[in-house]
């Protein structure tokens, strides 16, 4: 059984293609969505029409909930808030109401998924060091759990104490717990602009870091030709 575990789509197209083309050729059994499906970039609806149709389960992001609700965004930057107010009115009110029932935390087998922390999913907290990560460790009831929202792809493992570091492929050991935030499909921001996802191997016991080009252009084409930020588009060369 082999596992796509995926973060942070962002609407955006060009980069979920590749990264299902991949996971295929992969010979992915099963897949799992760690919410932030929409925002950011210029499809949204044919992004949530792929997850729904997969069936794959999938926790709510913030830019899903508020992409699903009327909520004020206070604490969004203006090119999120405006990228935001534009999808609201892309997707559908099934969409919609998708979105709304999305959970904050799910197991899926035998690990969990959540898109940021698990101490406080819905406060959209960031995990960037070893003391955020202790945080959610001590909610942590699986040996494996796997988040985003980051867009930066990092491990974390609890023995005695808490490590972290990044990495490309490693072997999941017992006796220990896992953090691992699988970067960002649609929207990097670790410096690399290559869209990410993880594969976890079941039988293995393997975790493995993907990274694919994608046609950036064409992606950053359609942002701008929506009227969305030229920022969001100049930031997916750049990756940050």
């Amino acid at each position: 059984m082999k596992f796509a575990i995926i973060a942070d789509i962002h609407a955006n197209l060009e980069a979920f293609q590749v990264v299902l083309e991949d996971a295929k050729n992969q010979k992915v059994t099963h897949y799992a969505c760690l919410g932030d499906v929409v925002g950011y970039n210029a499809n949204p609806k044919e992004c949530l029409d792929i997850v729904r149709k997969m069936g794959m389960p999938c926790v709510k992001g913030n830019h899903d909930e508020y992409c699903s609700s009327e909520e004020h965004l206070e604490g969004f930057n203006p090119a999120a808030a405006e990228a935001v107010n534009w999808t609201r009115g892309q997707i559908s009110e099934d969409d919609r109401q998708w979105l709304r029932e999305l959970k904050y935390t799910r197991m899926v087998t035998t690990f969990t998924i959540v898109h940021a922390t698990l101490d406080a999913p819905q406060r959209w907290g960031y995990v960037f060091d070893k003391l955020a990560a202790a945080a959610s460790f001590t909610y942590q009831n699986t040996p494996l759990c796997f988040f985003g929202h980051t867009h930066v792809p990092v491990a974390f493992i609890r023995d005695s104490v808490v490590r972290g570091g990044t990495y490309s492929k490693f072997k999941i050991e017992a006796g220990k717990k896992y953090f691992i935030n699988v970067g960002a499909v649609g929207q990097p921001r670790d410096n690399n602009p290559k869209s990410s996802y993880v594969i976890y191997d079941v039988d293995e016991g393997t975790i493995e870091q993907r990274r694919l080009d994608y046609d950036i252009a064409t992606a950053q084409k359609k942002i701008i030709a929506a009227g969305l930020p030229e920022r969001l588009a100049e930031r997916l060369a750049y990756g940050r």
